[in-house]
C-alpha cells in the first residue's frame, strides 16, 4: 500500500513555519541587547551540538573542500536573512530573499553548466520585475537607495541560491555531513561577522550571557527549532517530488507575512502585493518546471 505523503508534507510545513516566524524571537533578542549575529552563532552552536550528539562522526565530512563552500554559503545566508528580518520590514525582506530562484538560474549556469532555457530566463525576468515593483519608492523617484535590510535580504537570497546549487552538486555526500557543514556555517560565519562588526562599531558587543538567562533560553529554543526544521526539510524533501517541496516551502512567505502584519512589523501596500505576485509566480513556475 502506498504511504500517505501527509507526514513529509507536514515536516516541510514545520520548516517553513519556523523560518517564517523566526523574525519575532530575533527581534526580542535584539531588544534584550543580543544582536542577531551573535544570536545566530549561538543558536547554530546549539543545533550543531545536538547533531554531533546524535551523529558524532558527522564532523568528519568537513575534510572535503566542497563542504567548506557549503559552510560559507549557508553562513552568509543565515547572517543576511536573520539580520535583515530583525531590522527591516519583514514582508519586504522575505520577498526580496525569494529572488533566490532567479539567482539559482545564473549560478547553476556558471557552476553546474546548466544553460538556462527560455522559460528559465522568463522566470528570471518575472522575479526581477517583482523585485523592482517592491523596491520602487512610493514617491516614484527611482533613485532612492536601498536600505541595509533590503541589501541583506538580496544577499541572503543569493547565498540561499548558492546553497541549493551546492547541495545539488554534493548530492552524494551523506546528509548528516551536509547538515554539519550547514550548522557550522551558522556558527563560524555569523560569529566572525559579529566579531568584526563589534570591532568596527557596527554590531553591539556580546553581553554577559549569565546576566541574560531569559535570552539564553530563547537562543536554546531557537537552536532546537532550527535543528528540527532542518530535519523536517531533510525528511520531507527526500520523500516528495522536488516541485512539491519548492511550492510548500513558499508557505514561509505566508507565515512571515501574516505574523509580521498581525504584530505590526510590516505593512502591505498594493505595490508590495503586485511585486509579491510576480516573485511567487516565478518561484511556482520554477518548481513546476522540475
Amino acid at each position: 500500500m502506498r504511504s500517505s505523503p501527509l507526514l513529509p508534507f507536514l515536516a516541510l510545513l514545520l520548516n517553513a513555519f519556523i523560518w517564517g516566524v523566526s523574525w519575532w524571537p530575533f527581534r526580542q533578542l535584539q531588544h534584550a541587547g543580543l544582536h542577531p549575529l551573535w544570536a545566530t552563532s549561538l543558536l547554530f552552536a546549539v543545533a550543531l551540538a545536538g547533531l554531533l550528539a546524535l551523529r558524532p562522526g558527522a564532523w568528519k565530512g568537513l575534510r572535503q573542500p566542497g563542504l567548506w563552500w557549503l559552510l560559507l554559503a549557508t553562513g552568509i545566508t543565515n547572517v543576511c536573512f536573520n539580520w535583515a528580518v530583525a531590522i527591516g520590514d519583514v514582508v519586504r525582506v522575505v520577498l526580496l530573499f525569494y529572488l533566490m530562484p532567479g539567482w539559482a538560474v545564473l549560478l547553476a549556469w556558471g557552476l553546474l553548466g546548466e544553460r538556462p532555457t527560455r522559460a528559465a530566463l522568463l522566470r528570471l525576468a518575472l522575479a526581477v520585475a517583482g523585485v523592482l515593483v517592491v523596491l520602487w519608492p512610493a514617491t516614484g523617484v527611482a533613485t532612492t537607495a536601498l536600505s541595509v535590510a533590503d541589501l541583506l535580504a538580496v544577499l541572503g537570497g543569493l547565498g540561499f541560491a548558492l546553497t541549493n546549487v551546492l547541495l545539488k552538486r554534493l548530492h552524494a555526500v551523506p546528509g548528516t555531513e551536509r547538515m554539519a557543514a550547514m550548522f557550522s556555517g551558522g556558527v563560524l560565519v555569523a560569529g566572525l561577522a559579529a566579531a568584526l562588526g563589534t570591532h568596527f562599531g557596527v554590531v553591539s558587543a556580546l553581553p554577559p550571557l549569565w546576566e541574560h538567562g531569559g535570552a539564553l533560553l530563547v537562543v536554546a529554543g531557537l537552536g532546537v527549532a532550527f535543528f528540527l526544521g532542518n530535519m523536517g526539510l531533510q525528511y520531507g524533501a527526500s520523500r516528495l517530488p522536488t516541485s512539491t517541496t519548492s511550492i510548500v516551502m513558499l508557505t514561509e512567505v505566508v507565515f512571515a507575512s501574516v505574523s509580521s502584519i498581525a504584530l505590526g512589523a510590516a505593512t502591505l501596500s498594493l505595490r508590495t502585493l503586485v511585486g509579491a505576485g510576480l516573485i511567487l509566480l516565478a518561484s511556482i513556475l520554477a518548481a513546476r518546471s522540475e
